[in-house]
């Protein structure tokens, strides 16, 4: 479904909820190479704030972050939604994160932290941009690396809605999620050393 939307993002920054991410996360739930992908809602308890965040992770064969996409929502002592991108360090700051659905317009996000393995981008959460993500095909995200290099990364969303208008899923549900991740991931570094070493070995008897 094509989404004709001209939501605006908000300006206001949110950082209080920036390192909470990492208490909520599974290695990741969905893996652009390792053919894992699906939108998730992961909820828990911190203090008194019940958190919920609908999550979707683009990662490399190797586990290495590609894009981690977040809406979060808390509710009890802290009350705050916000739209948060996870890209790896090393991006111009400035630019900040260009946010677009389908051919829609084209928002900048800004960069609020960066850690060593990742910077992250937030703005407040608005029903008008939830709903244009429930009515679109594809989010894409470009971030702009030191080099001036844009990386656009094409987030599906397909099942957006499921995810974030139905139950959180199960522990054990989570669970699941990360042993199949990373057998996939398994799988793939398997492969690619058997090329390797299978070019290694054609180049050491001249084949």
């Amino acid at each position: 479904m094509r989404s004709n939307s001209k939501f605006q993002l908000p300006s206001i920054l949110l950082p209080g909820l920036a390192l909470v991410i990492g208490s909520m996360t599974y290695s990741a739930a969905s893996a652009q190479q390792a053919g894992v992908q699906s939108w998730a809602k992961i909820c828990s308890k911190v203090g008194e704030t019940d958190i919920c965040n609908v999550k979707y992770d683009v990662i490399t064969n190797t586990g290495q972050l590609v894009t981690g996409v977040n809406l979060l929502q808390s509710k009890g002592k802290t009350k705050r939604r916000i739209f948060q991108v996870a890209v790896p360090s090393g991006r111009y700051i400035p630019e900040g994160i260009k946010v677009q659905i389908d051919n829609g317009n084209t928002n900048t996000l800004p960069y609020s932290l960066c850690l060593p393995d990742r910077c992250l981008a937030e703005i407040q959460l608005s029903e008008g941009f939830v709903n244009a993500l429930k009515a679109g095909g594809e989010l894409t995200l470009t971030s702009t690396n030191f080099r001036a290099a844009k990386n656009p990364v094409k987030v599906s969303l397909k099942g957006f809605t499921a995810a974030f208008d139905g139950p959180p899923l199960k522990r054990s549900e989570v669970q699941d999620r990360q042993k199949k991740l990373q057998e996939e991931l398994q799988k793939k570094a398997k492969a690619t050393a058997d090329k390797l070493k299978a070019a290694q070995d054609a180049a050491k008897t001249g084949n």
